[in-house]
């Protein structure tokens, strides 16, 4: 299996057409002689008739195998000619852009848009520039995600960030839905815990109590004794204070401590039920161990830092490989091979 590098030479396989042509035509030349009894005859026009047949297969399927012998090596072998060359962000500042490329040295070297995943689109496309051309980035700093290890290229990179607005980014609050299944006696202190855990949470974060669950809630809180729960109530998560027993989950249950609070969960077609005896607090140490176990379960996800401006020297002494591709060699050899059969053939011809 050939793997191209450069796919678009397969496009000059009409190229093929070209010998093809040349040996429908005949070639052959024909020698006039004068007659003595030709002067009794009147004169007349010499006509040509030029008659197309195969000529010379053997040398044709040669020449054909020759030039589909090139084509292919030439959509499979690597020519590096990119020299240096700067990837500009064009979001980025052109006056901070203009100051970093000339600071850089690279005033006169080549420029390109610069592309998504910039770090990995290199490393593929690496083998296009010569092995003594530099690269330069100059980006925005939330362009370019830190990788979570130091990438390794054949040539020198030089990174370089545009540092964000002084002015803070807006955070938007993180809404979550909270049906508060209650009555009033015992509604206060789960109120009061929900208060509580956004005074001691992030501002990215607000909870939102309702008495019924909709589309969008992700805890249901269940505290009304000797009452059986609507049937229609779905969310991600349930907390069970009240009447274990209408949940027949609940029978077969699996133990987790965290942060000095032991939870019991069960999974059921309503949402993942979770009882405890501390359901609700009754103290404020109670409700900060509670906050603090339910963050540590929550799923995060990973924040994404961006990349400073940094240099990475050549750490590889060649290019990556292409993935599965097969060396080109053996078409290199394949094509001097065809290319001297024919040479051969093409003079016992004329001799």
């Amino acid at each position: 299996m050939i793997l191209s590098s450069y796919p678009m030479w397969w496009l000059a396989l009409p190229v093929l057409l070209l010998p093809v042509w040349w040996h429908r035509q005949k070639r052959q030349r024909l020698k006039a002689e004068p007659l003595a009894t030709a002067r009794f005859l009147p004169a007349a026009t010499p006509e040509q008739l030029r008659v197309w047949q195969w000529r010379d297969k053997v040398l044709l399927v040669l020449r054909c195998l020759l030039l589909l012998a090139l084509i292919a090596w030439l959509a499979a072998t690597i020519f590096p000619w990119r020299g240096d060359t700067v990837l500009v962000d064009i979001g980025a500042d052109k006056a901070w852009a203009e100051k970093e490329i000339a600071a850089a040295g690279f005033g006169v070297a080549r420029r390109m848009d610069l592309p998504a995943d910039v770090l990995q689109w290199l490393r593929q496309n690496e083998r296009d520039w010569r092995p003594t051309a530099k690269l330069l980035i100059v980006a925005r700093a939330d362009q370019i995600a830190m990788p979570p290890r130091v990438p390794q290229f054949s040539h020198q990179l030089a990174l370089r960030t545009q540092p964000p607005p002084a002015a803070a980014k807006k955070v938007t609050p993180v809404v979550r839905d909270v049906a508060l299944g209650a009555p009033a006696a015992r509604s206060g202190a789960w109120r009061s815990l929900f208060a509580a855990f956004d005074s001691a949470g992030t501002a990215a974060v607000r909870h939102t109590l309702a008495a019924e669950p909709s589309a969008g809630t992700t805890l249901i809180v269940w505290d009304t004794p000797d009452t059986v729960p609507p049937a229609n109530w779905r969310a991600p998560h349930w907390w069970i204070a009240a009447m274990p027993a209408a949940f027949p989950e609940l029978a077969k249950v699996s133990t987790l401590t965290i942060n000095g609070i032991t939870l019991k969960y069960a999974d059921s077609p309503r949402g993942r039920l979770w009882t405890s005896d501390t359901f609700p607090p009754r103290d404020a140490d109670a409700a900060r161990a509670l906050y603090e176990a339910w963050q540590l379960l929550a799923a995060a996800p990973a924040p994404t830092y961006a990349t400073a401006s940094q240099t990475f020297a050549a750490a590889r002494n060649t290019p990556s490989a292409i993935t599965d591709a097969k060396p080109a060699t053996w078409l290199a050899l394949a094509l001097l091979a065809l290319f001297m059969i024919e040479r051969i053939l093409t003079h016992a011809r004329r001799h």
